[in-house]
């Protein structure tokens, strides 16, 4: 150890003969000076302390290493990382797993999350909690907000999270994806991960963290739902995360998560263990192509026959879904409240993310290179923006196109209709709490129902968004 309490590069001390069992904390850390102390004070207050804290530090060029070690934290350096988040995991990792029990633990957290005192207990009681006839728990994630809440960039971000909680609870923790704020996973199944990594049971990757994925979280979650584990968010494991304060970021955090949920699905193929996620994907572009579709027939009809006038029964259909919007983001406060209710914010803010989304599809076709860091040159900016208008005109002429084939054949706004009443349906059967498609859904998880998790809320704002 160095004079200053860091580690030497690599080095992790062993633990296998520690009991009870241990956990272990890995913060990756890249420049996150402004963040990191508030992220391992929320850690030193929790109701069960980790057994050992490691602050990741990748390539870092400011005082994140000093301030880590002045709060407690142990700090391992990357050594020649170029693998972004997922290397420098990795090379810790590859040190730690065989020095720790399998019966221990790991939790991996962002360095911009706070966890809620009882995270950590909660977390660790829900991973050795056992049902009968379920399999194994793989992993428990979090239920996240956002903060601070400045603007309505950041609060557009934070009722999308608290739909997403809603879900969780109706889906009785079932998660799709095991996120990078805070994922506690057992060290068994991640000996488990690496070594059909290594026999080829698993598509790509070598250690456990997949360095290729552009979303690893995502992709260690499928990984571990293909080995048979169940991956779970309980409502009560809560955090907090910074949200992006701009459209930019925002753009290129969303264009990220959906290029690598797609790639890593194309890596897996279809499978009925993937069943679920690719029938999310298909709903997702289903919606995308909605709104071309819905103008395109619209003004189609508006110039040839007039406009068609809005009945009140669609009328009353729209306003179920538009309640359903408010109610779910009720957790969340009346800020959250008041912005759904004024509706035409969230409708942007879908659009935009149909945007991202239709860009992420159009980027995966056409095999554009893919990294963390946006390239900022001005030939790979005007090669990137001519292949994505291409791509873009090309998806919607397709949308188009299928639009006048259907009003050719007399269906387009029953093809509509079908769609606006399945989507009424899916928000009244939210309403109720039960899952849509629920049955679909569960088939291909082997997860059980977990009828003992509390209901959520959104817990007091963190000093950061007060």
């Amino acid at each position: 150890m160095t004079p200053d309490g860091q580690t030497l590069p690599g080095h992790v001390p062993d633990l296998r003969h520690h009991r009870p069992v241990r956990i272990i904390v890995l913060v990756p850390a890249h420049n996150e000076e402004d963040l990191i102390a508030e992220t391992l004070q929320s850690l030193a207050a929790q109701t069960r302390p980790a057994d050992e804290v490691i602050v990741v530090a990748d390539r870092c060029t400011d005082r994140t290493a000093q301030i880590s070690a002045a709060h407690g934290a142990r700090v391992i350096e990357s050594v020649g990382n170029t693998q972004a988040k997922a290397g420098a995991l990795n090379q810790v990792m590859v040190q730690l797993l065989p020095r720790l029990s399998d019966d221990d633990a790991v939790l991996v957290m962002d360095s911009d999350t706070s966890l809620t005192p009882e995270f950590i207990a909660r977390a660790t009681r829900r991973l050795h909690e056992e049902e009968p006839d379920a399999a194994p728990v793989g992993g428990v994630g979090a239920i996240f907000f956002g903060y601070p809440l400045r603007g309505l960039v950041c609060h557009v971000q934070d009722n999308e999270y608290v739909r997403y909680a809603r879900e969780l609870h109706r889906r009785h923790s079932r998660a799709d994806v095991l996120t990078g704020t805070a994922s506690l996973y057992p060290v068994k199944a991640l000996r488990h991960v690496r070594r059909a990594r290594a026999s080829g049971e698993l598509p790509r990757g070598e250690d456990v963290y997949d360095v290729e994925s552009l979303t690893e979280d995502n992709e260690l979650t499928l990984a571990l739902k293909h080995l048979g584990y169940r991956c779970v968010s309980p409502c009560a494991c809560i955090v907090g995360t910074e949200v992006m304060p701009t459209w930019s970021r925002l753009y290129y955090q969303r264009l990220r998560w959906q290029r690598g949920a797609l790639e890593n699905l194309k890596a897996y193929g279809f499978t009925r263990v993937l069943l679920p996620y690719t029938c999310r994907q298909v709903l997702t572009y289903m919606s995308v192509a909605f709104v071309p579709f819905f103008l395109t027939v619209l003004l189609y009809t508006t110039l040839t026959k007039g406009f068609p006038g809005v009945p009140l029964f669609w009328l009353a259909i729209t306003g179920i879904a538009a309640f359903e919007r408010v109610w779910a983001v009720k957790g969340g406060g009346w800020k959250a409240l008041l912005l759904a209710a004024a509706i035409v914010p969230e409708v942007l803010f879908d659009q935009f993310l149909n945007f991202v989304y239709a860009k992420a599809l159009v980027d995966v076709l056409s095999g554009s290179a893919a990294t963390w860091e946006q390239a900022r040159t001005r030939h790979r900016r005007r090669q990137e923006l001519l292949i994505t208008t291409l791509g873009l005109v090309l998806l919607l002429a397709g949308v188009v196109g299928l639009a006048f084939a259907c009003i050719a054949l007399g269906i387009a706004w029953t093809v509509i209709a079908i769609f606006v009443v399945t989507g009424v349906a899916a928000a009244v059967i939210r309403l109720s709490r039960l899952h849509p498609l629920g049955l679909l859904l569960a088939l291909p998880s082997g997860e059980s129902k977990h009828h003992e998790i509390p209901p959520w809320h959104q817990p007091e704002r963190m000093a950061h968004s007060a």
